[in-house]
């Protein structure tokens, strides 16, 4: 069976992590695998993402066995609930603003701006993290403009620092879905972009992690708000690709297995309408990223 897709889920109270089947209707369970074949795998995601090839080889071979023994059934994905595939992020999700030129038009709202030289950084607090289908907090007494951007994650699988582009793909484990849920008038009134990115629910993430094997060479990122479609962008559209992304990140800073890159949003997010159409209480956004699947989440 070819590894694609990985997914964290919750089954009778108990966080667990497996593959997704080839037809994405179940999942094996890593730990009905390691009791059948006595594959040592470890508890969660994150420290298998941490083995790199060493994990995936281990589990292609108990995989491997299950084909031959059918010892292990795929467990009904109605009968889980997908959590975020990273749910307890080591450090902050490293974001890029203004990676797609029409963005930095609606954002800025100037028709001709010049690109930027170098990306633009920031980050997310991991307790932002949530997974597809859980509320997205609208923080009322804090902010009245809420909106989304659909955007591509990239998850580092080995640790390296002063990466040149032409070893930054060797450094990528695979890829997911993020919405940068933002505060556009925190994000203006504190200038830094930390605190209107940062709050609680403001990253959803998933439903799973792509396999870098496994996913195309570009994506294509389409974001509806109540089924209109708002952003429909392709990331062959960057200003600045994912190994150069890898490589200016990582100039004097150490990516580790587990790292998040938030690789920016195209255009089409609420603020970049006339009027702006913010979310409210009752929305329900979804972020398609064609190879990974599809992000849903609703405003409580």
């Amino acid at each position: 069976m070819f590894i694609k897709k990985l997914i964290t889920y919750d089954y009778l109270g108990l966080v667990q992590w497996g593959v997704l089947s080839e037809d994405e209707t179940g999942v094996y369970g890593a730990i009905e695998l390691e009791e059948a074949f006595f594959t040592p795998l470890p508890e969660n995601l994150s420290d298998f993402v941490h083995q790199g090839n060493d994990g995936l080889l281990a589990l292609s071979d108990a995989l491997e066995q299950n084909e031959k023994t059918h010892a292990v059934k795929a467990r009904p994905l109605d009968t889980i609930r997908i959590l975020a595939p990273l749910p307890r992020l080591e450090k902050n999700v490293f974001c890029i603003g203004k990676n797609y030129a029409d963005h930095i038009v609606e954002f800025d709202k100037i028709k001709n701006p010049d690109l930027p030289k170098y990306p633009l950084i920031f980050t997310k607090a991991p307790t932002a993290v949530i997974g597809t289908e859980d509320l997205i907090d609208p923080h009322k007494n804090v902010t009245s403009e809420l909106d989304y951007e659909g955007e591509l994650g990239v998850i580092i699988g080995k640790e390296g620092s002063d990466i040149p582009v032409s070893e930054a793909m060797d450094h990528v484990y695979g890829f997911t879905i993020i919405n940068d849920v933002t505060a556009r008038d925190l994000q203006r009134n504190h200038v830094q972009w930390f605190h209107g990115k940062s709050l609680d629910t403001f990253c959803p993430m998933g439903p799973c992690i792509l396999l870098r094997d496994a996913a195309p060479d570009t994506f294509d990122v389409v974001t509806t708000v109540n089924g209109e479609v708002r952003q429909d962008g392709s990331t062959g559209e960057f200003i600045f690709t994912i190994p150069e992304l890898i490589q200016f990140i990582s100039q004097g800073t150490t990516l580790q297995p587990g790292d998040v890159i938030a690789t920016g949003t195209p255009s089409g997010v609420g603020v970049g309408f006339n009027p702006p159409k913010f979310l409210h209480s009752g929305d329900t956004v979804k972020i398609t990223i064609s190879g990974i699947g599809t992000l849903e989440n609703k405003v409580k």
